[in-house]
Order: structure tokens, then C-alpha cells, then sequence
């Protein structure tokens, strides 16, 4: 059943409403699946949410009493990370929808003992959108489609599509999502939500389904900075496994500490105002965020920032002799007796299950990563591109024009939903320099399009995590825009 009329929708809303502020763990928990399964399995049907944990109201009756700020939080989980709930982790595809692995990423191990309700498995992307040129945001061969909560007929971006949409959506307290290049701030763009992509080695990668152990991380998705924060603390952590996580604890915090008191006054800002395509009203909300800045007492300073392209040649590179290292130790590590062992292993299973692997795109980026073996390109590549992203991308862009971070809009609005060409994302910020040189990115609503909503990117050194958080939370503050609610129906002129 589809809802595109306003009053059917209105009427199902008010049916199922989010958790009330004081209500216990188990309230919460009850509250949201009443409302997935209204919106998300029904209704309109967005489709974020590809399993729920069966476990999850024994988790919450568990949490009642339990003190700290994360204790009976209900929380989505991407379905490329792994949990120790009775769910599969598939990364979306239908060659690990059986992968029920019955252990604990280690951040998530981390988010369990600070007491909370893992609610479910989001959709996303298949294999966090990684296999084909063409690729579909936000679809898998598990789960589907992920609408966009704010507009049905357009993209929730990718690949952490669920979980931006989710958190947009009220199913969730919050979400985690994971991003190699733009996965956790574009959709939490799309979606009218926060994301942060944390610095690379703030969060353990262990028993997630990887690309690119030079580029990929997990990173929180909530409805505030606040929020994000409060997630990120228990995350953070090293982890002996991942040897990218060994300075971690140097540098984890209590990250929600500092946003009351935080200022940005007198805080040099670097402005980047990049030529696009992109839609000239979006600069006309950028314009206003700008303006909130400079009554927070921020001092802005225009960069002329243009894309580097061998950033883009080389960490194509990077990605696709990384994806066949990394997935082929990943696979065959996995407990159990999955039907695939390695890359080459899954590019069979696409091709003898064709039918609902591949009805709407290829597979070209898994077939140029199985022949990608060329270790001595690959570690060119690997330097040059974190050199000019990092130490000659934003390290300098910060030095030599003496600001403390950098901001953007994050992309452009949605863009509407095409199976015969696949996604049309435009890119418009610098979140590319963050991914490569595994910098921190945080991206808060800034406003809307027609009804569209507009993140704002706020980009800083490496392990300048907190300080990002703090720049985020006081724009959050000051914001003078309204920022848009779902209305759960294709969007209209």
C-alpha cells in the first residue's frame, strides 16, 4: 500500500509517533518497531531497516536501570558491520544472507557495554556501493531500495542509505553507518540528519565488511551533534586487531564534554566556494549558514579550493587493489560455511544468480579489482594520493590560510531515483580530501531545497575529532534555517 496522499500520511504519523522523552528502555524500543513496521514495512514503505534483532526487547528490559547516557538507547546498525544477534551480516548481498557470524565488531562490543538496545540491521548500498559504475544508491540484492524520507521518488544517497534514512525517519535513536569515500555524509545530507566521519583509526575496522583498510571507517548518524558525540565516546577505542586503531586511545574523549561551552568566536573559518553544476539555490543556503557563522563571532576566509583529479585517478587505485586484499582475508576468515571464500568467489555467485544480483547494473568494479594485482602502482598510488589530500591538501589549505577547519555544503539536494542510469551524485564540498586523507568530516543540516535538505560540512586535522564536534554543535545552536521534516511521500513541485 503506497501513501502519497498528505492526509493518509498525517493520519499513520500520528499513530505512530517516536518514544516519549521519560519513557522506559522498553517503551522506546516497543515505540520503534510500531513505527517500522508502519513506515518502513508498510505506509510508504522506505525501507531502511533490512532485520530486525529479535533480541532487541530483552536487550531493552535489560537496560532499565542502568545508569549513563547510552544506557536503553535504541540504535540501527549498517548491515556491513557485524553483531552477535541472531542477524546475518550481508553487506546486502544474497551470497551472505545466511553470514550469521555470532560475534561482536569490537565497536559495537564497545556500544553494548554503555548499555545499548541494538534495534536492527539497516540497509545500504551493496557491498557499501562498490561494485559497479552504475550502482543504484541505497539498493542491495537483500534489501532492496531505500526511499528517502523527505522525498519517495529520490535517492537516500549511499552506501549508508539506511541508516540516514532510519535516523531521518524516527526509527531509530540513532544509527551507525561507515564510509570509505562519502557513505556516512552523503546520505546523512540527503536525509536531513548529522554524520560523522571520524579520523581513520578512531574506531576499530575489526569484523567489518571492508573496501579499504587506508580509507574506511565507521562513524555514528544521529538527529544531533550531541548525539553523535555521545555515540562516538563509546565507539572509539584501539583495537589490537586493527593495527590503524594503535593511537586511538591517545586520542578518544568524552566528545559530548565540550559542546555546551564551545565558541567560535574569533575562530578563523575556511570558506571553500567551489565552482558545480549544482543547483544555485544551495549556495543560496550555504550563504546563510555563512552568515549564521559570523554571528557566532567566527572570522571567514574565502579558499580557492579546485579538485585535484589525480586524487580521484590514484585513490581509484587504491580502492580497487584494497577491495580484492581486504574482502578476500575478510571471506575467508568468516566463521561458518558461506558460499564465497573470496572476491573471485562472489563474482561467480553474481553471475550465476544474475537475476537478483545484477537486474539493474553490473558488477565491472568487482572484475577490475579481481585483476588489480599490481602492488607496486598500488602503493605509488596509496602515497601520492594521501600526500596530496593530507599533508598538501588540508594540512596546507589549514596552514596557509591560518583557519582551524574547513566548511562546505556537504552535496548537493537528492537527486530523483533512475534504475536505467543509476545515481547522479554531484559533488560540491571537499569531502573526497577528508575520505583520502582519513581526516575527520562531520556534516549538520544547514537547511533545504524545495523541501530537500542540505548538510554543511565541517572538516579539520587528523585526530581534531572533538574540535569538529564543537564547531558543529555551535552552528547547530545559531542555525536560523528550519530544518525540513520527512513527509513520507514523493516530492511535488
Amino acid at each position: 500500500m503506497r501513501f502519497t496522499r498528505i492526509g493518509a500520511i498525517a493520519a499513520l504519523l500520528a499513530a505512530t509517533v517516536a518514544p516519549a522523552a521519560h519513557a522506559t528502555p522498553a517503551d522506546d524500543t516497543a515505540a520503534y518497531l510500531k513505527r517500522i513496521e508502519a513506515l518502513d514495512a508498510n505506509g510508504p514503505r522506505i525501507n531502511a531497516v533490512i532485520a530486525l534483532n529479535p533480541d532487541a526487547m530483552r536487550q531493552a528490559k535489560a537496560a532499565e536501570g542502568k545508569a549513563g547516557p547510552l544506557a536503553g538507547k535504541a540504535i540501527l546498525v549498517k548491515d556491513n558491520i557485524e553483531t552477535a544477534d541472531p542477524m546475518p551480516t550481508t553487506a546486502g548481498s544474497l551470497a551472505l544472507a545466511n553470514n550469521v557470524t555470532g560475534r561482536d565488531a569490537p565497536m559495537i562490543a564497545r556500544l553494548r557495554k554503555a548499555g545499548v538496545v541494538i534495534l536492527g540491521k539497516t540497509n545500504l548500498s551493496e557491498w557499501a556501493n562498490f561494485r559497479s559504475t552504475h550502482s543504484i544508491s541505497g539498493w542491495s540484492g537483500v534489501g532492496g531500495l531505500t526511499r528517502n524520507p523527505h522525498a519517495t521518488d529520490r535517492s537516500a544517497c549511499g552506501s549508508s542509505a539506511g541508516s540516514g534514512a532510519a535516523v531521518a525517519a524516527g526509527f531509530a535513536w540513532a544509527a551507525i553507518g561507515t564510509e570509505t569515500d562519502g557513505s556516512i555524509t552523503c546520505p546523512a545530507s540527503l536525509n536531513g540528519v548529522v554524520g560523522f566521519k571520524p579520523t581513520v583509526g578512531l574506531v576499530s575496522r575489526t569484523h567489518i565488511v571492508p573496501i579499504s583498510h587506508s580509507q574506511d571507517t565507521a562513524g555514528p548518524m544521529a538527529a544531533t551533534v550531541r548525539d553523535a558525540a555521545l555515540m562516538l565516546t563509546a565507539m572509539a577505542g584501539s583495537d589490537p586487531a586493527d593495527a590503524a586503531t594503535k593511537d586511538a586511545d591517545a586520542h578518544k574523549a568524552d566528545f559530548a564534554a565540550g559542546l555546551d561551552g564551545a565558541s567560535l568566536k574569533g575562530v578563523r573559518i575556511g570558506v571553500i566556494r567551489r565552482k558545480s553544476r549544482a543547483n544555485p539555490l544551495l549556495y543560496d543556503v550555504y550563504d546563510k549558514a555563512l552568515a549564521d557563522l559570523t554571528r557566532a563571532g567566527a572570522v571567514l576566509v574565502d579558499i580557492d579550493y579546485t579538485n585535484n583529479d589525480a586524487i580521484d585517478r590514484d585513490e581509484f587505485t587504491v580502492l580497487l587493489y584494497e577491495l580484492r586484499e581486504d574482502l578476500n582475508a575478510y571471506l575467508a576468515g568468516l566463521p561458518g560455511h558461506p558460499p564465497v571464500r573470496s572476491l573471485a568467489d562472489l563474482i561467480a555467485f553474481d553471475k550465476a544468480n544474475a537475476a537478483a544480483e545484477m537486474p539493474w547494473f553490473g558488477q565491472e568494479l568487482f572484475e577490475m579489482a579481481e585483476k588489480a594485482t599490481d602492488k607496486a602502482a598500488y602503493e605509488k598510488a596509496r602515497e601520492n594520493a594521501q600526500r596530496l589530500a593530507g599533508p598538501e591538501g588540508i594540512d596546507r589549505l589549514l596552514a596557509e590560510n591560518r583557519v582551524a577547519f574547513l566548511v562546505a555544503p556537504t552535496t548537493a539536494p537528492a537527486w530523483p531515483i533512475d534504475f536505467v542510469n543509476g545515481g547522479h551524485y554531484t559533488s560540491v564540498g571537499a569531502g573526497t580530501l577528508a575520505a583520502v586523507a582519513g581526516y575527520p568530516h562531520l556534516t549538520v543540516p544547514m537547511g533545504d531545497v524545495h523541501g530537500l535538505p542540505i548538510g554543511l560540512s565541517f572538516i579539520g586535522a587528523k585526530w581534531d575529532d572533538a574540535h569538529i564536534l564543537q564547531a558543529g554543535a555551535v552552528y547547530e545552536r545559531v542555525r536560523s534555517a528550519t530544518i525540513a521534516a520527512p513527509t513520507f511521500r514523493r516530492w511535488e513541485p
